[in-house]
C-alpha cells in the first residue's frame, strides 16, 4: 500500500561512522518514529562507541548550502542541531535559520564532550538560546552552560532563555533516572524511568533529543513529545548489553 507523506525533520549534526551517535543516529530515530529524516553534516569524525580520535569540521557555507537546498524542497517542521564547531557557528546558524524559516522549531543538543571523553566547547552561547525552542543538556552540560554549580538550578536559569529538557542520567547512584522539563524559570514536568545496569549507550543523548524532535514533528505538545522521547529512549537503552543500541 502506498503510504501518505510523513512529517519531515532535519538533523544538522556530525557524522559518526559507527552510527551510534550524531547524524546517523538521529535519522534512524526519526525513521523508527515514522518521521522522514533529513540530514546535514557539520563534522566528519573518526570514532566508534568507545573511542574518539579526531574531528574535521565542515565549513559554515557548506552547512548553509546543504540546509537551504533541503528546506526549499521539503516542509520541515523541526530541526535538531547536534555537534557544531563553535558557539560562533551556532549563533550564525541559528540566526540564519530563524530569519529565513521562522516557523521551524529549533532544538539544540549541546554536545560539549563526546561519550569517549573528547571535549569540544566551553562557555555559554547566550545569544543563540533566545532563538531556540528547546535545549537538551545532560547534567554536566547544564553546569557548564549556566555556570551554576548545581545542574537543576542551572537548568532553571537557562530556561529563562528557552525551554530546557535536563537529562538526569549523570546523577549517579540513582535507582530511578528522572529527566526534567523547565520553562520560563519553572520546572513544568518530570519523567522517571528505572535505572538500567546495562543501559549505558553511545549516542543516548542524540537519541532522546531526536525523539523529542520526532514527537514535535508528529504534532505532540512539548511535554507530550518529551514523554514520548523518554519512553523511546528507555527501549533503546535496554535493547542490548553493548554500547550500541537498537532502534527497533
Amino acid at each position: 500500500m502506498i503510504q501518505r507523506e510523513r512529517p519531515y525533520a532535519l538533523s544538522i549534526a556530525g557524522l559518526d561512522p559507527s552510527a551510534g551517535a550524531g547524524l546517523l543516529a538521529d535519522v534512524k530515530t526519526f525513521e523508527t518514529c515514522r518521521v522522514y529524516g533529513l540530514g546535514v553534516c557539520t563534522a566528519l569524525t573518526v570514532q566508534h562507541d568507545s573511542r574518539f580520535d579526531s574531528v574535521d569540521w565542515v565549513a559554515f557555507p557548506q552547512i548553509q548550502a546543504q540546509s537551504a537546498l533541503l528546506l526549499e524542497r521539503y516542509p520541515v517542521s523541526v530541526i535538531k542541531i547536534g555537534l557544531i564547531e563553535s558557539y560562533e557557528v551556532l549563533d550564525r546558524l541559528v540566526s540564519w535559520l530563524a530569519a529565513n524559516w521562522p516557523a521551524i522549531t529549533l532544538i539544540w543538543d549541546p554536545i560539549l564532550k563526546a561519550s569517549a571523553g573528547f571535549a569540544f566547547h566551553d562557555g555559554t552561547p547566550a545569544h543563540s538560546l533566545d532563538a531556540l525552542s528547546l535545549i537538551t543538556p545532560n547534567m554536566p552540560e547544564s553546569i557548564q552552560l549556566s555556570g551554576h554549580s548545581d545542574a537543576r538550578e542551572g537548568a532553571l536559569m537557562l530556561s529563562t532563555h528557552c525551554p530546557v529538557y535536563l537529562k538526569g542520567g549523570h546523577a549517579g547512584g540513582e535507582v530511578f533516572i528522572t529527566d526534567r522539563l523547565y520553562q520560563k524559570g519553572t520546572e513544568t514536568a518530570h519523567y522517571t524511568s528505572p535505572f538500567l545496569p546495562s543501559g549505558e549507550k553511545h549516542g543516548s543523548g542524540c537519541v532522546v533529543s531526536s525523539a523529542i524532535a520526532a514527537g514535535l514533528a508528529l504534532g505532540r505538545s512539548l511535554p507530550e513529545a518529551c514523554a514520548f522521547a523518554k519512553e523511546y529512549t528507555g527501549q533503546f537503552l535496554g535493547s542490548t548489553p553493548t554500547l550500541l543500541g537498537f532502534h527497533s
